[in-house]
């Protein structure tokens, strides 16, 4: 994608997003400027905590209750993953089993596994598994296609 920066002396800022195919990139462009990107409800033992998106790892659903992993801390959220996906939808998180989904940008390497399963490691050397019903449309989502369309 070709971006251009330019600084004005006076007069409004204004940002122009011009594009052929609305890809996820563009979808994920679009949500930052519309400010759309919310912050995670969790909590940690009695104390409220409000998460950005950017830094959560992985939330996962485990027992029927749904937990959002950072680098340092695990918080519950109340939330459900469908509806995580539903608020999280346009920025860069994928759905790579039943249980649990992804923030793709704290992927830090990827190896492929025997039956089309991939292992992802992520910023804080923890490993998940995609498994193989999601692992073609990571494949596609990494290359620039769509993976939650």
């Amino acid at each position: 994608m070709k971006y251009t920066i330019q600084q004005i002396a006076e007069g409004e800022d204004e940002v122009i997003l011009r594009y052929r195919e609305r890809t996820t990139e563009v979808e994920r462009i679009c949500s930052f400027l519309q400010g759309e990107l919310r912050r995670i409800r969790g909590f940690m033992e009695q104390e409220q905590v409000l998460l950005e998106p950017t830094e959560i790892l992985y939330i996962e659903s485990v027992d029927g209750k749904t937990f959002a992993y950072t680098e340092a801390e695990v918080l519950r959220t109340e939330y459900t993953l469908n509806r995580l996906e539903q608020l999280l939808d346009g920025v860069n998180f994928f759905r790579c089993s039943k249980s649990m989904i992804i923030n793709i940008d704290k992927v830090e390497r990827l190896r492929s596994l025997p039956s089309n399963r991939i292992e992802a490691t992520m910023g804080n050397g923890e490993r998940i598994l995609i498994s193989r019903t999601y692992a073609s449309d990571f494949r596609k989502r990494l290359r620039g296609g769509g993976g939650n369309e």
